[in-house]
Parts: structure tokens; C-alpha cells; sequence
């Protein structure tokens, strides 16, 4: 039963899929069309006559209708062929190849941080509603939301890597060169994009929580005389799963599109930086095929939340 749910949940993702890429990339390609400026004039350079111009123009298929350059891009993305950039030449797909493991990297550990101190700090503040711990929790938890990302990194690196010189200020290692060294490089942004993701994590473990301590299979164990700590580590938690596999799949994608800014802080060469500067530059091949590829991540990333969910409560996939 529990493999019959998981395919019917995969089954409606991946029809759900294909028109959330083709609106997403449809949306980006035509706002990139939108933007100031001549990517044809770029190539050719500033001393171009009209004729060269025109010529890099039909060589790109920058002179075809709008639809037409879309439908080409779309049909050779959902074969694996992103194209290749237009002012470097290098293919796009080794570009996300290069640049996604970083930013990989500092949501995994962002994600991680979150629910290691998220999840507890949740469970005690709801183990004493209205108590000093659960004040405690709920202010530094709005603290927490409200905080910008950015913000936050510029003091991190203010303090941890100019003033006390623990950490790096900028830049990045590849997990494959050195694990250790990569991680160190990781810590100060994850912590920039953790806060909130703590925040939001305790937020939403106290809620759920204290909705199953009113429940009356809780009152049962209470009559029982179990404790509230037994009652909410041994059973709380495991009925709050699904919620909280749900805000884990959500808070990932946000993280996600959070990297953006904190990578241009650090100065780290993730996918926020490379779409940025392809962005700046009208190297629309590039902004359209790190769209799709993020585009895809989330929904990979939506698929395996439901398909766990699935798991933990059979219910879900009927």
C-alpha cells in the first residue's frame, strides 16, 4: 500500500511538472527580452556595421519570432542540451556544474543548522506553553524572520572574519578538493540563511506540537502518568512528521532562491552569481538554463517531500 501511495504521489507530481517549467522558463525568457540593450550589438562589438550586426543576429537565431527562439530553447532543454553561452561559449550545462555543489553545499548546511536548533527549541516551547522558554523562543523566533539575509551576512563577516579573523570573508572550495576546507568556507553563509530557517522551524514545531498535547490520545497517556517530556519526544514528534517533512521540502526551496544574495556577499561562485552576471551581460542562455535547472531542483526537491510524506501517512497518496 505504502509503494501503491508513493506512485500515484510521483505519477501527479510529474504531470504537475512539465507546464510549471514551461511557465516559469516562458516567463524568464520573455522578461530577459525585456531588458535594456543588445546582446547581438554586444558580440559584434562597438565599431560593428549594421550588416554584422544582422549577421550575428541570424547566426544566434536572435532574428526569429519570439516564439519560435522559445520553442527551439525548450525542445533541446528537456533533452539535457542547454545550449552554450553566448558571450563565452562554454556550455551552460558545465557552467550549473561548476556552480551549483557550492550552493548545494551552503543550503544543505543552512537546512541542517535550522533543524538541529529549530526542532528543539520548537519542542520546548511548547512543553511549557506561555513559560519563559516559549517567550524566549517566540521573540528571538521573530527576530529571526525579520532579520534580512543580507544584513545579517555583512555583520557576520564584520565580526567573524574582519575583526576576529575566524573565518573567510569571501570565496569558496570544492567539496571534492577538500571537505574540510569547503565547509569552512560554507559556515558564515549558512549561518546568514540559517536564522530565519530556525526561526520559521521552531515556529512551526511549537504550533504543531501543542495542537497534539490537546488532542485526546494525549490526555490518554497523561491519565497513564507519562511525563509531558516522554509524551512529546516519543509521540509528539512522530505525529508532527508530516508537517515538518512539508516545511523541511519548503524551506529548502527557499533557501535556495535566498543564495542569491547571500552569494553575492561572500563572493562565492554559486548559481546566484551566475545568474546575475549572465543577467547583467543579456546572456539569456545562460539566465534560461539555470532557471530550468532550479526550476527542476524544486521539483525534485517538492517530489521526494511528498513521496516521504507518503510514506509516513499512507493517507496522503490516495
Amino acid at each position: 500500500m505504502a509503494q501503491s501511495s508513493a506512485l500515484r504521489v510521483i505519477g501527479r507530481r510529474l504531470l504537475q511538472a512539465a507546464p510549471v517549467i514551461v511557465l516559469a522558463t516562458f516567463i524568464v525568457f520573455g522578461l530577459v527580452k525585456l531588458l535594456p540593450g543588445d546582446v547581438a550589438v554586444t558580440l559584434a562589438g562597438d565599431n560593428a556595421t549594421d550588416q554584422r550586426i544582422e549577421e550575428i543576429r541570424r547566426i544566434y537565431g536572435l532574428d526569429r519570432p519570439f516564439l519560435v527562439q522559445y520553442g527551439a530553447w525548450l525542445w533541446k532543454a528537456v533533452q539535457g542540451d542547454l545550449s552554450q553561452s553566448i558571450l563565452s561559449g562554454e556550455h551552460v550545462v558545465t557552467s550549473i556544474a561548476r556552480c551549483f555543489p557550492h550552493t548545494l553545499l551552503i543550503v544543505a548546511m543552512a537546512l541542517a543548522l535550522a533543524l538541529i536548533v529549530g526542532v528543539p527549541l520548537g519542542a520546548a516551547a511548547a512543553a511549557r506553553p506561555n513559560g519563559l522558554i516559549d517567550r524566549a523562543t517566540m521573540t528571538l523566533a521573530s527576530v529571526g524572520i525579520a532579520i534580512p539575509n543580507f544584513w545579517l551576512a555583512m555583520i557576520l563577516v564584520s565580526l567573524f572574519a574582519l575583526r576576529w579573523n575566524i573565518f573567510p570573508a569571501t570565496g569558496a572550495t570544492a567539496f571534492s578538493a577538500s571537505p574540510s576546507d569547503a565547509i569552512y568556507h560554507a559556515t558564515l553563509p549558512a549561518l546568514a540563511l540559517a536564522a530565519g530557517g530556525m526561526a520559521e522551524v521552531a515556529r512551526q514545531v511549537r504550533g504543531s506540537l501543542l495542537d497534539i498535547m490537546g488532542s485526546q490520545f494525549v490526555r490518554t497517556l497523561r491519565a497513564k502518568g507519562l511525563e509531558t517530556s516522554t509524551i512529546l519526544w516519543r509521540h509528539g514528534l512522530k505525529n508532527i512528521a508530516v508537517n515538518l517533512l512539508t516545511v523541511t521540502g519548503l524551506l529548502f526551496n527557499r533557501l535556495l532562491a535566498a543564495t542569491v544574495v547571500v552569494e553575492a556577499v561572500f563572493a562565492i561562485p554559486g548559481m546566484g552569481g551566475l545568474i546575475v552576471h549572465a543577467a547583467i551581460q543579456r546572456d539569456f542562455t545562460v539566465v534560461q538554463g539555470v532557471v530550468f535547472a532550479m526550476v527542476v531542483v524544486v521539483i525534485l526537491v517538492n517530489l521526494v517531500t511528498d513521496v516521504l510524506c507518503a510514506a509516513v501517512d499512507p493517507r496522503i497518496g490516495r
